[in-house]
């Protein structure tokens, strides 16, 4: 690719044997340096990768450059040409071409790095960060943010073609009471009153839908002042913003799936779901998985087994006092392996005690010399033969398989529950790194209790449609009715929530009632949807999956961080720009603002 101008007539990385007995100009950064025996060889950089210089050690450019440190910036003239066949490098596309200097200019001198660009050095998280421009420089960071750059270029593209349209939103809004903390911004002009940065363009997309506008889309920002995570940056993250009207569940899920089938496809060679991606119900998800979040590339997953400990036969009084406090066994079945030692029994047990349980009890299965199967351990002893019988047809045992067993209250069971799955699939090396398996998980519940007030409130977005309508807010448990709420998962992470919305003004007020919430409560925190409604709101809904967590995820990535170009670090802090910082007392005074220390 040839563009003249000052600087440059082709890219490092472009060049290769077509542009041998050329004349180029080049700028980049001195990647590495290597002498030769009156040649010195220099690596140049920029975006697009490396083209091999040659300068002559005797030469007044040599001098130039003899004192200059690695990752300063030059611009050379000189003439391509081909490399000796012991030289070429295959790994790279200027590899059997060399570019012989003849004029050289130092546009930037470099002072000694505190991290090396060169090479896959392992540095600690603050160091990279505050020196996030040098980090950027690495080939593997690089391309990662390349890649989240075309990736997002090709959702766009994809939303376009399915007819939606790219509104934005503002980003001074107000203060919403639900979800997770704001970030507040001062109001100059308002006196005591402050504008929130958005969570979510929530509100603002439904009011489109109002508006008369069919589908929108947005590569939108949002604000939470929440606690980082592998998978959750801090303060701010992207999403894609979807809603359409006149739409049901399934017309929602069509469209993901499609944009995210063909994203993943287009960007990984890995094995992905097919189209139609399997449906979960939230309670069965929690009973068979755990949680909500299911990582289905693991093959391992939750069985009951409170019957068989319950039962008379089985002397195992540990579990049984439990169960009759009104707990649950909940049973693993893992193929160890007939070759598996007591050591690695040992070490899960102990594991699960780090983790804050009792312990993972088993049973482990072989072969007598009848040929049957028989159980060994602790538990297997205190159950009558009858009765292991009746636990290896009901959780379908097979030779070499060892099952694990979690005794507790149903809620703990099954988050410790996940957890395990987790740790046994991973130590017995069964989940597939090479499959993204996607799943949804549906009908959550409208309602809970919440475990420290013990009062009802919504379980997941208060502005859901209730599955049932009004009919069912007048007439069933709260607890037992399910909402149109939807999650998106892929290998144990949750990409997105979402909701065909509640826009019946009157089932709204319903559904706040029974949560405790009066109209007059959600004029004053809700005015824009309240309002809104009234005046003919079409049915319509959304979902939101996270831009991030999608790069992270086709990137194989452990931590969101190493796909974000500019990220904080646990703390909420930009250590690069020295935010969040203290501002002067005249900013503060402009703003009606006084910082009140905490003693």
């Amino acid at each position: 690719m040839i563009i003249e101008n000052e600087y440059r007539s082709h890219y490092c990385g472009k060049l290769d044997t077509t542009n041998v007995g050329e004349e180029v100009k080049l700028s980049g950064w001195m990647h590495s340096i290597r002498d030769h025996g009156g040649l010195v060889f220099i690596d140049l950089r920029d975006q697009f990768g490396f083209t091999q210089i040659v300068i002559d050690q005797q030469s007044a450019i040599f001098r130039k450059i003899e004192n200059l440190r690695l990752e300063s910036v030059i611009s050379i003239k000189g003439k391509v040409i081909l490399r000796s066949k012991e030289t070429i490098n295959n790994k790279i596309h200027t590899g059997k071409i060399e570019v012989m200097v003849d004029n050289l200019n130092i546009i930037s001198k470099s002072k000694i790095l505190p991290i090396q660009v060169a090479g896959d050095d392992n540095y600690n998280d603050e160091l990279r960060l505050k020196n996030r421009f040098l980090d950027l420089r690495r080939e593997r960071l690089k391309k990662n943010i390349l890649l989240r750059s075309e990736i997002i270029q090709f959702i766009r593209k994809e939303m376009l073609k399915l007819d939606f349209k790219e509104f934005q939103t503002p980003i001074l809004t107000a203060s919403s009471p639900e979800g997770a903390r704001d970030y507040l911004v001062a109001s100059r002009l308002h006196k005591g009153k402050f504008y929130a940065l958005p969570q979510a363009p929530q509100q603002f997309k439904q009011l489109a839908m109002v508006s008369g506008f069919d589908k929108y889309f947005q590569i939108a920002p949002c604000f939470r002042d929440e606690d980082a995570r592998a998978d959750r940056s801090p303060g701010e993250f992207y999403q894609l913003d979807i809603e359409m009207a006149f739409c049901n569940q399934e017309d929602i899920f069509k469209i993901v799936e499609e944009v995210i089938h063909n994203t993943f496809t287009k960007f990984s060679k890995k094995k992905i779901t097919p189209l139609g991606f399997p449906r979960i119900p939230y309670q069965e998800a929690i009973d068979k998985y755990g949680t909500d979040k299911p990582d289905l590339r693991n093959p391992l997953y939750l069985k009951d087994a409170t019957e068989i400990f319950k039962d008379q036969r089985s002397n195992f009084n540990i579990f049984k006092n439990i169960i009759n406090k009104g707990g649950v066994v909940k049973a693993i079945v893992a193929p160890v392996g007939a070759e598996k030692p007591r050591s690695f029994f040992d070490k899960l047990n102990n594991w699960a005690k780090e983790q804050g349980s009792s312990g993972l009890g088993y049973i482990n299965f072989e072969k007598n010399d009848n040929n049957e199967l028989i159980g060994k351990g602790p538990i297997a002893n205190n159950l009558q033969d009858d009765l292991l019988k009746l636990l290896m047809k009901d959780l379908d045992i097979n030779y070499d398989d060892a099952v694990f067993f979690i005794c507790d209250e149903y809620d703990k069971a099954c988050r410790f529950g996940s957890i395990a799955i987790n740790k046994i699939g991973l130590d017995l090396k069964l989940i597939n790194q090479n499959e993204f398996n996607f799943c949804w998980i549906v009908d959550f519940p409208m309602f809970e209790i919440d475990e420290q007030t013990k009062k009802l409130e919504f379980s997941h977005n208060p502005f859901s449609m209730p599955q049932g309508g009004m009919k069912a807010l007048l007439e069933e448990d709260p607890l037992k009715i399910k909402a149109f709420q939807y999650d998106i998962v892929c290998n144990g992470i949750e990409l997105s929530s979402g909701a065909i919305r509640n826009h019946d003004i009157d089932i709204m007020l319903k559904a706040f009632e029974i949560a405790g919430y009066q109209e007059n409560d959600i004029i004053k925190k809700f005015p824009a949807l309240h309002n809104a409604f009234q005046y003919g709101a079409p049915p319509h809904g959304g979902i939101a999956p996270g831009i991030d967590r999608i790069v992270m995820l086709i990137a194989d990535e452990p931590n969101i961080r190493e796909v974000i170009m500019f990220p904080m670090n646990q703390k909420a802090e930009d250590l690069l720009m020295g935010a969040p910082n203290q501002v002067s007392k005249q900013q503060l005074k402009d703003l009606h603002i006084k910082v009140v220390s905490d003693e």
